[in-house]
């Protein structure tokens, strides 16, 4: 077996230890190893789990994928056509700015505070840093040029969302407060002792400071770090909100049946901006269940009533078998479709910074 070969396989096997986690358990765990708590509507004492049904793949599936399905061939460099920036240090309290560092890291500023969404600064996303998926561009904003960050929002415990060593420099620099599902606080802690995390349930919502709430809110995913752990921490959605202002932000989600997009504007009314995952959603029979496309991300966009969305999750690291930039080119083609204006729904890429309009 020659060298290319056997990085294919070799990182074949480090995404399967996360993407094993979406497969049915073989041999069920006695006990969750992150977390305690009582049994609830998505909770069973073990396993946390989405309230709706869902199809639920085979070990089968993932071969069958992994083995006969076409992977379409990424460039080796996907340039960013935005250059790197250094975002302002001060924002107005009403403003709300956003600038996309890469994948689901993205900056969010707003009432005079720098949000980082899913950090992730490594090379790779894999449990093993020389093989799995690594970055096809560099960072939109260099890890010097990040602003002190005082929220860290982490959606969930895949690899491509929850980095260990990018959060143990932000911790050790910025001190910042994380909020995460339940049970990622225990993976947090085990390799950053000092982090300060709350952590939340679906439903959950938690003052910042005066001019800032965090609710945890429900979407349709699952987590893993390895084979042994699937489903043991909870994911999430987040509204962020402010006197003037609601954000949206999902870091990863399928679209179900729609009911959790109704579900955050019953709750939360209108927001002013929804941040949805558009990438990594082929093959369709395998994906669709964890992954929304981006026809998927409109209908959701409308479902939440949102006045302006920003796409992400897409052409920094190949993680299914879509072209590198098929989900911009998809979402185009959606907003076309439904009559929406495109300038309300962009696909971010690293570097571009975009202000919600007055």
């Amino acid at each position: 077996m020659n060298r290319r070969k056997f990085l294919k396989w070799a990182g074949f096997g480090a995404l399967s230890l996360g993407l094993y986690g979406c497969v049915k358990s073989i041999n069920a765990a006695q006990q969750n190893y992150y977390y305690t708590g009582p049994i609830t509507d998505h909770f069973d004492g073990v396993y946390f789990f989405n309230r709706k049904d869902e199809y639920v793949t085979s070990l089968s599936d993932l071969l069958k994928w992994k083995v006969f399905e076409k992977r379409a061939v990424w460039p080796e460099n996907y340039y960013s056509p935005y250059t790197k920036v250094s975002p302002d240090l001060f924002l107005p309290n009403d403003e709300i700015t956003v600038t996309m560092v890469g994948h689901a890291t993205m900056l969010i500023q707003m009432v005079g505070l720098n949000i980082l969404t899913d950090p992730v600064y490594s090379e790779r996303v894999s449990p093993i840093d020389y093989i799995g998926p690594r970055r096809h561009n560099s960072p939109g904003i260099q890890f010097e040029a990040l602003p002190k960050i005082d929220v860290i929002l982490v959606t969930h415990n895949h690899y491509d969302h929850l980095d260990l060593d990018t959060l143990s420099k932000l911790v050790a620099r910025d001190s910042p407060k994380i909020y995460t599902p339940l049970g990622n606080d225990t993976i947090i802690k085990k390799a950053i002792g000092n982090a300060d995390i709350q952590t939340g349930d679906w439903g959950d919502e938690f003052k910042y400071n005066r001019d800032l709430k965090v609710h945890f809110e429900p979407c349709q995913h699952w987590s893993a770090r390895g084979a042994k752990d699937r489903r043991m921490a909870l994911w999430a959605a987040f509204v962020l909100e402010s006197a003037n202002h609601k954000v949206y932000h999902i870091g990863d989600t399928g679209f179900g049946d729609g009911d959790n997009y109704r579900d955050v504007v019953k709750k939360h009314g209108m927001v002013d901006l929804a941040i949805l995952p558009i990438g990594a959603y082929e093959p369709r029979w395998f994906m669709k269940s964890s992954h929304q496309n981006p026809q998927e991300a409109v209908t959701g966009f409308q479902l939440c009533k949102a006045r302006y969305g920003l796409g992400h999750h897409w052409g920094t690291f190949q993680l299914t078998n879509e072209e590198v930039d098929a989900p911009k080119r998809a979402l185009e083609i959606a907003l076309k479709q439904q009559e929406i204006d495109q300038e309300r729904f962009i696909a971010l890429q690293p570097g571009q910074v975009w202000v919600l309009p007055t």
